[in-house]
């Protein structure tokens, strides 16, 4: 598992930048009802999406919540007195506080699947009768893109994933929520090369093939044979699935 406050520094970088957050921001918002006055961004990170978030919708309130201090850091220099620092486990929000919540990658970084729940039940928890939860889903399955390096990876260990559309459905619908619409959006310059997958790996991107362990530098040493090591394969595709909390009567 990847250390994300020394991650912070170089997170947005690292990840597609802002073409990236203008990405996921687009389509988040396309599924924010255009009444909504209120957003929490669960888990916001550096904020880079957070404050597209602001920016796209500027009569709605918008707040980042993040569980890492060097990450909340960032996050509140792009939105000043909006970051909170908190679990997303144990949010310290009022009941029904909000018109929008929104977890951008997130669950699949949760270690067990009873924490998905408890995510999926604080969200539905701050979230307003007639408000709309977002969050993706599937993103190990969306870095698969059908490339060489795919293949080198495919028989690699494999945890389950926790944030499988189908378990994070059961578990909104569980906590009173129903599906209300789905979206895509391309993970913009985040098209892996071989070269960078080896460093990905090395240090410690992939969670089941720890950093100089065997295993791991078997993978690196496959991957450094691919051809045209410094060129990007297709970007991923990522997943944002809706759900909505029924009104009242």
């Amino acid at each position: 598992m990847l250390d994300y406050s020394e991650e912070a520094e170089r997170y947005d970088a690292s990840r597609g930048g802002e073409p990236r957050a203008a990405a996921a921001a687009d389509a988040v918002l396309g599924l924010v009802p255009p009444t909504a006055r209120s957003l929490l961004d669960v888990a916001c990170g550096t904020g880079i999406v957070t404050r597209r978030l602001a920016a796209g919708r500027p009569a709605m309130r918008v707040t980042g919540v993040d569980l890492t201090h060097a990450m909340a850091r960032h996050a509140a220099a792009r939105l000043p007195g909006a970051v909170v620092l908190a679990d997303s486990r144990r949010l310290p929000f009022r009941d029904c506080e909000f018109d929008a919540v929104s977890s951008v990658w997130l669950l699949h970084l949760l270690p067990g699947s009873a924490d998905v729940g408890t995510v999926v039940a604080q969200c539905a928890r701050v979230l307003r009768p007639g408000g709309v939860w977002i969050t993706t889903v599937d993103k190990a399955a969306s870095h698969n893109v059908g490339s060489d390096i795919d293949a080198v990876l495919a028989s690699r260990p494999r945890r389950p994933a926790r944030d499988e559309a189908s378990v994070v459905e059961a578990s909104a619908v569980e906590h009173g929520l129903i599906p209300a619409g789905r979206a895509r959006f391309a993970g913009r310059g985040q098209g892996r090369s071989p070269l960078r997958t080896v460093a990905d790996l090395r240090r410690g991107w992939f969670v089941t093939l720890p950093p100089g362990e065997p295993l791991a530098e078997c993978f690196a040493t496959r991957l450094a044979r691919l051809p045209d090591q410094d060129r990007s394969r297709p970007d991923p595709w990522f997943t944002l699935r809706a759900f909505r909390k029924p009104p009242l009567g």
